[in-house]
């Protein structure tokens, strides 16, 4: 579970009127479908991570009303039969969704929520905190990884994020790819690799920096990285730094690295470089930080920079430079009938009734550039793909592999399975892998295609139709 407590107040209030509406009409059992998508791909990028369900899933199974909760809740001068209603919530509906770790395209439905109407709507706004803000984190830390190569990435960001929202962007960033976190209870809590070095202040506390770096590798002679840049890199932290790895090595031990959070860190690289590999510490490693994102790591590689590890702080866990992602979460069935939302903007319309997305492979075994989104009913295979707001413009796809995406992975309040975090980023990576590259490109991506069938595109004309003429 997450490090603050989820209850069922961790939302909108207007859920919880519309709910109490629902509850007094006598509607609350009626059955209702949601569909989770985004219409906007962050950073002017080729794709998204999907992120985030593990903690969703976590939350739903544990979703309740506390006793403090009620009391609160009866302030707020709502009926006191639909609190007491609430005294009993639990949510007992099904979950369909792509494996965390997909990559995943705009207005896809990548998550589906069925259940009453009240419990489907009343889960609407933790799970777009929860699913927007970790595919937002995963997405970035993909791009990072894509640039960096395996090269090793740390996540720094817990000084620098919103409040407890660091705890999922360090496991966000691992199923985008990185390696390690500073963030103690996040690696604690999910298992991740704890990684860290010293601050400048530590070394300021000595009167000697030499000192500061002996007493350090007294207490951490096995992992050992001296931040080297507090007064003069070149001329005081670097010499420093090899006196102490010296001494290190006569005692049996071996420094780990040595870390650059400011200046030129191309040529202080390359520089510590050479002074390390003169003094035979060939071993020790290059550590950068410092306002790092995948534009400035592909620059300092593209310097030919001989870093090891970035630590990434900032721009990770804010997902910069965009902040946040626009995923939404729409109503597409309702008491057994497919609703949409219309819209003068016409790439707002929604698609109604349940539905299966086709994850479509080329010849080559890669993803082929377009997914079909299809009528569940309509099985597991489509012919021909539409535009979805471009009339005339269709794709065959027929002969094509085609593989759905959305699994039950919730049924009755209660997980299908829980893979483990290592097992989500291996799927991640695995699934990167099949994405050509020039979606990756960090400037003017490909365009990835998402159509959707023909009796899909025919439902949604009836339904525009019929609420046009009322």
């Amino acid at each position: 579970m997450l490090s603050i407590r989820i209850s069922g107040t961790y939302t909108d209030l207007y859920e919880l009127t519309m709910g109490q509406t629902y509850f007094l009409e006598g509607r609350q059992e009626e059955p209702a479908c949601f569909d989770y998508f985004f219409r906007r791909i962050p950073g002017k990028g080729g794709y998204v991570l999907f992120a985030g369900l593990h903690d969703l899933l976590s939350v739903l199974e544990d979703l309740q009303f506390t006793e403090a909760d009620i009391a609160y809740l009866q302030d707020q001068k709502l009926a006191p039969a639909f609190i007491e209603y609430l005294k009993g919530f639990r949510f007992r509906g099904n979950v369909y969704a792509a494996t965390e770790g997909e990559v995943v395209f705009p207005n896809s439905p990548v998550l589906r929520v069925t259940g009453n109407i009240l419990e489907a709507q009343l889960v609407e706004s933790l799970l777009l905190n929860i699913v927007n803000f970790e595919s937002l984190v995963a997405t970035k830390a993909s791009r990072m990884r894509y640039v960096a190569g395996d090269r090793v990435l740390s996540d720094f960001g817990l000084r620098r994020a919103h409040g407890p929202g660091s705890i999922l962007a360090a496991r966000a960033a691992v199923v985008g790819g990185f390696n390690a976190t500073s963030n103690v209870y996040a690696a604690e809590l999910y298992g991740i690799p704890a990684s860290g070095t010293m601050a400048h202040s530590y070394i300021e506390s000595y009167d000697d920096e030499l000192e500061a770096f002996r007493a350090f590798a007294r207490s951490r002679p096995d992992d050992c990285i001296f931040l080297v840049d507090t007064y003069n890199t070149l001329k005081s932290g670097m010499p420093h730094a090899i006196t102490v790895a010296k001494e290190l090595e006569a005692q049996g031990h071996r420094a780990k690295a040595i870390r650059l959070d400011s200046g030129d860190l191309g040529s202080l690289a390359k520089a510590a470089r050479a002074m390390l590999d003169e003094a035979g510490l060939n071993y020790v490693k290059i550590v950068t930080s410092n306002q790092l994102d995948e534009y400035a790591i592909r620059d300092l590689l593209a310097q030919q920079a001989p870093i090891d590890i970035f630590g990434v702080g900032t721009k990770l866990v804010t997902g910069a430079p965009d902040a946040a992602l626009d995923g939404v979460y729409k109503l597409a069935m309702a008491c057994g009938k497919p609703r949409l939302k219309l819209s003068e903007a016409k790439e707002k319309i929604t698609l109604p009734g349940n539905k299966q997305i086709l994850r479509i492979f080329g010849e080559d075994g890669r993803f082929y550039g377009a997914d079909a989104v299809i009528l569940e009913e309509e099985g597991d295979s489509a012919t021909d793909i539409f535009h979805p707001f471009e009339p005339g413009r269709s794709q065959a796809v027929s002969g094509l592999r085609q593989e759905p995406l959305l699994h039950k992975v919730m049924e009755n309040g209660k997980r299908t399975a829980s893979p483990s975090l290592a097992e989500t980023a291996a799927y991640a990576r695995d699934r990167l892998g099949l994405l050509p590259d020039g979606f990756k490109h960090l400037e003017h991506p490909l365009l990835y295609q998402v159509g959707i069938s023909k009796a899909l595109l025919e439902l949604r004309e009836q339904l525009k139709q019929h609420y046009q003429l009322k």
